[in-house]
């Protein structure tokens, strides 16, 4: 399995405990997280039910049933509420000799449909039954991460604090992803990984997907834009599977989607047509949750939040794919001009650097130095206003980094007129922290940077190959 190490150990201290263990694993679709609990547990559990995506009541409890009668109570009788199911399911699980009892419940969102009693039968079974018990490990998984969440993670009522291991599945990355190659004998370079991650991000599901022979732009091509349709339809369906209700956050989305450095609050509610409500609030932080979208606060906190749309696959798939009719099959290489695919890359490096702060600081070596990161966005200055940093590292020693992302495929070289767009950044940021403050000029490329005449003006270099460096 490439990594996972800490979601593997937190699955088997679980499994190890003396007590009942009440587990959640949660993430955006695509990420893992069935194969994860599959592999840790060799694919043998006690019992083991996966919600029916976009079903209702009748269906989810006759699921739940035919999954019992498969499983170990053949005997299982029709079921008419979810009260019976899991008292079913207790009775199957008493029959079963002494030892760990596994039970895994995929998708379990998808079954607390309006109106049904799941959640109520659910805390009964864990309370009344399971909790009186030592050899109990209900698992929780599900794709709609800000259910787990709100509904177990934060429950007020009858789970709250029931669940002690909480397990958030992120995207792999860079050297994670660079593993997964060599694994499967993928033969790319570090550019090519990075070019891949840029498109897809760390989603596992997507990286499967890739054949090995083919280059990163022979597979885009296939996957996007040929017949193959690996992902062609995986926008819609990525939103359907997080949401009952997609379409409001599809718009969220979208309008995020057209402002490449995000939104204040209220300028994102008037864009999608959304009063500025507490409805507004759960719906930015439940895609918050899902890692679609970030939220930031502009050092000194001079427009306050902003919220960026960060998810590479969704943002590739906007730009190039959506209301794409070419099935040619070689859209990728044949019409998209390298002049737009560098302006896309560039856009994304920004994107892959910020998803990797850890290692941004390793490479400066201040692994161990509390940090706050912040984006810039306007100045109290009049002369200075408009310019835009995307990464602030402020430092509890008194130095800020300004990180200035710059993707090239040779050595990058500052121009004059670059320059003087970095220093009017500089000068900028200066007027919010003071200037006593140092700030330190860190450029990070793909590439390396030329040493011309501008170079003795920054202080540190990053580059791809400090990305890939574990954190």
């Amino acid at each position: 399995m490439i990594g996972r190490r800490e979601e593997i150990q937190l699955l088997k201290k679980a499994y190890e405990s003396p007590y009942s263990e009440f587990v959640t694993v949660y993430g955006r679709r695509r990420i893992g997280k069935t194969f994860l609990i599959n592999e840790v547990f060799n694919y043998s559990f006690a019992f083991h039910v996966a919600g029916l995506k976009q079903e209702g009541f009748a269906r989810q409890l006759l699921n739940f049933q035919l999954s019992l009668q498969r499983q170990g109570n053949p005997a299982c009788p029709r079921l008419r509420n979810w009260l019976e199911a899991f008292h079913q399911l207790e009775l199957m699980l008493e029959r079963m000799p002494e030892g760990r009892k596994v039970v895994f419940v995929d998708e379990m969102p998808w079954m607390d449909t309006p109106k049904s009693g799941f959640l109520s039968a659910l805390e009964g079974f864990w309370n009344g039954w399971a909790t009186s018990r030592k050899d109990i490990l209900l698992i929780a998984c599900g794709s709609a991460t800000s259910w787990i969440v709100k509904k177990i993670n934060r429950n007020r009522a009858g789970l709250h604090n029931r669940v002690r291991t909480r397990i958030k599945m992120f995207p792999f990355t860079l050297a994670e992803c660079e593993e997964y190659a060599r694994a499967e004998n993928l033969a790319y370079s570090r550019e090519h990984i990075a070019e891949c991650y840029m498109a897809f991000g760390g989603v596992a599901y997507y990286w499967s997907l890739l054949e090995k022979g083919k280059t990163p732009e022979q597979n885009f091509n296939e996957l996007f834009f040929g017949k193959r349709d690996g992902l062609r339809q995986e926008f819609d369906e990525l939103y359907s599977s997080l949401f009952v209700n997609p379409e409001p956050y599809m718009n969220v989305i979208l309008a995020l989607g057209r402002h490449r450095q995000g939104l204040g609050r209220d300028e994102l509610a008037k864009a999608v047509e959304m009063e500025n409500n507490g409805n507004f609030s759960s719906h930015l932080f439940d895609l918050e949750e899902c890692g679609l979208i970030r939220r930031y606060n502009p050092m000194g906190g001079v427009n306050g939040g902003m919220y960026q749309l960060v998810d590479n696959f969704s943002l590739f798939y906007m730009r190039f794919v959506r209301g794409n009719t070419s099935r040619s099959g070689d859209y990728w290489t044949a019409e998209v001009g390298e002049g737009e695919k560098n302006e896309w890359r560039g856009n994304a490096f920004e994107r892959l650097c910020l998803e990797h702060i850890p290692q941004i600081k390793k490479a400066l070596g201040i692994s161990g130095v509390h940090t706050e990161v912040y984006s810039w966005r306007t100045s109290t200055s009049r002369e200075l206003r408009g310019a835009q940093v995307d990464l602030l590292i402020d430092r509890k020693d008194g130095i800020v980094n300004l990180c200035e992302m710059k993707f090239s495929q040779k050595e990058y070289a500052i121009g004059k007129e670059e320059f003087a767009k970095i220093r009017n950044r500089i000068e900028a940021v200066r007027e919010t922290i003071g200037a006593k403050r140092p700030i330190h000029l860190t450029i990070v490329t793909a590439n390396g940077l030329a040493h011309n005449m501008y170079w003795n003006n920054v202080q540190s270099e990053i580059t791809l190959d400090d990305l890939f460096t574990p954190a």
